[in-house]
């Protein structure tokens, strides 16, 4: 009995071990380091394709100076088993033209211990690969021979999973093909590749003129170790998958925080690291204020840019009432947990400021006041000829939200502006059908936009629901 005991008390101290070890920052940053060597060198190994890491994990592995600024998600859960998905809110499509160009695209992304390759790499790419690939196919009928077969890595994905998920892909093709969004015609089939740290010999790959397929070599950063943890000599424990959730470990670093900091955070004893990272974040919540944008908001093309969406963090310390390439004066609405309250006494009439976190935690008063207060002034600026540029904390949900209420409301299918209009519309004349079109017009024109579920549901809830029934 003792020592069934004993045995047991073991156990639950080796399991307490491994999760302090880890969650240690110092093993996390130094097992992203080591890992971001070895994706050194496959960009090393074919410096003629872009590199890009796959939100939110990949970003850690890839060294900003190297990586093609375009946002790409393609998510885990998506390629999770008996949950496979062709996503139209993440289609990654504006990857084509990039990949026309540059015959390929290197994704980088990492699991955790248990796989030796995520789902997002072994099956939400191959599945987006051969959607495509199948659309093509229905809509250029004359490419004969066309390749639209799904592809999985060996030893990853079972034979009988790869055909479950490849009997769905004609389905989600002609959905892609009944949306909003436009295709670019690919010269060649996609294909995806593979390469982890005990991949031996990389793909190589034929001469331009001789490639019967566009790559896209999925890069898994990570080593698979024995219960994700493995000592190294030189003072760490190595953790797989060391970037993955990294709010729980990470005291609040992110991975532009670590490459902007990344000599002061590796050159730190174990002991004084902490305290390092504090003194990084403490430094990056100074804001350095501007008079000019960081990066300009993005206007739906949709609706000739008569809406625009961008980050509050990006935005000037006045907002300017006139962009670049925008012929209308511009109204805005700023959406942000950094707003004091209350406002300046006079208020500038272009701008409409509301405070609100981002998250779940506000949601109730995104419904119920974000929304409503933002449309009512969103309506009164169309009326007297403004644009409209929707800003919120990280320029992807809450403002998103905003917008897409706005463009249910205030523009038709065809978008055209209905502001002072006879046929002035109302939320019972939207539906889901319509509303899952405007969203896709946004994320065509502004590929970061990525709103939460909840974000979306607050939206259909508002536009779909008589103000009386709306949850309090």
């Amino acid at each position: 009995m003792d020592l069934i005991y004993n045995l047991r008390e073991a156990n639950v101290e080796a399991l307490a071990y491994v999760r302090k070890e880890s969650l240690d920052v110092y093993n996390r940053l130094h097992s992203i380091a080591e890992d971001v060597h070895f994706v050194r060198q496959v960009y090393e190994a074919y410096p003629d394709i872009p590199i890009l890491p796959n939100l939110r994990c990949g970003a850690w592995y890839v060294d900003p100076s190297i990586a093609t600024d375009e946002p790409v998600y393609f998510k885990s859960t998506d390629g999770h088993h008996g949950n496979w998905n062709f996503n139209l809110r993440r289609p990654n499509l504006h990857l084509l033209p990039l990949i026309i160009a540059q015959n390929g695209i290197v994704l980088v992304d990492s699991t955790r211990a248990g796989k030796r390759i995520p789902d997002a790499l072994s099956k939400t790419v191959p599945t987006w690969c051969a959607v495509l690939n199948r659309a093509m196919a229905k809509a250029y009928p004359d490419k004969k021979g066309w390749d639209s077969e799904l592809y999985c890595p060996p030893g990853a994905v079972s034979e009988q999973e790869r055909s479950q998920i490849e009997a769905k892909t004609d389905k989600w093709a002609d959905e892609l093909l009944a949306s909003a969004y436009c295709l670019p015609e690919l010269p060649l089939p996609l294909r995806p590749l593979w390469i982890t740290p005990s991949t031996s010999v990389f793909p190589r790959l034929p001469a331009k003129d001789k490639m019967k397929y566009l790559p896209i070599i999925c890069v898994s950063a990570s080593k698979q170790v024995g219960d994700g943890l493995e000592r190294r000599t030189n003072g760490f424990s190595y953790v797989q998958g060391s970037a993955d959730d990294h709010e729980l470990w990470g005291m609040g670093l992110t991975p532009s925080l670590f490459w902007d900091n990344i000599d002061e955070l590796l050159s730190s004893d174990r002991d004084e690291l902490p305290s390092v990272v504090e003194d990084v974040i403490a430094r990056s919540k100074t804001r350095q204020l501007s008079d000019d944008w960081k990066n300009y908001p993005t206007g739906v093309s949709a609706v000739n840019n008569r809406l625009l969406i961008g980050a509050e963090s990006d935005m000037p310390i006045e907002p300017p009432p006139h962009l670049p390439g925008v012929p209308w004066r511009v109204s805005y609405v700023v959406i942000s947990a950094n707003i004091a309250l209350p406002q300046e006494e006079d208020p500038p009439k272009h701008v409409l400021r509301l405070k609100m976190a981002e998250g779940k935690k506000d949601q109730l008063h995104f419904l119920q006041s974000v929304l409503p207060e933002s449309t009512q002034y969103i309506a009164q600026r169309l009326s007297v000829g403004d644009a409209i540029c929707v800003c919120c904390d990280t320029g992807k949900d809450a403002s998103v939200g905003v917008a897409l209420a706005a463009l249910q409301l205030f523009f038709n299918d065809q978008g055209d502006i209905l502001v002072g209009k006879e046929s002035s519309p109302t939320p019972e004349n939207a539906s889901k059908q319509s509303i899952k079109t405007r969203l896709q017009w946004i994320i065509s024109s502004r590929p970061q936009a990525n709103p939460s579920r909840v974000t979306l549901r607050r939206v259909n809830e508002f536009l779909l629901s008589p103000p009386s029934l709306r949850r309090r």
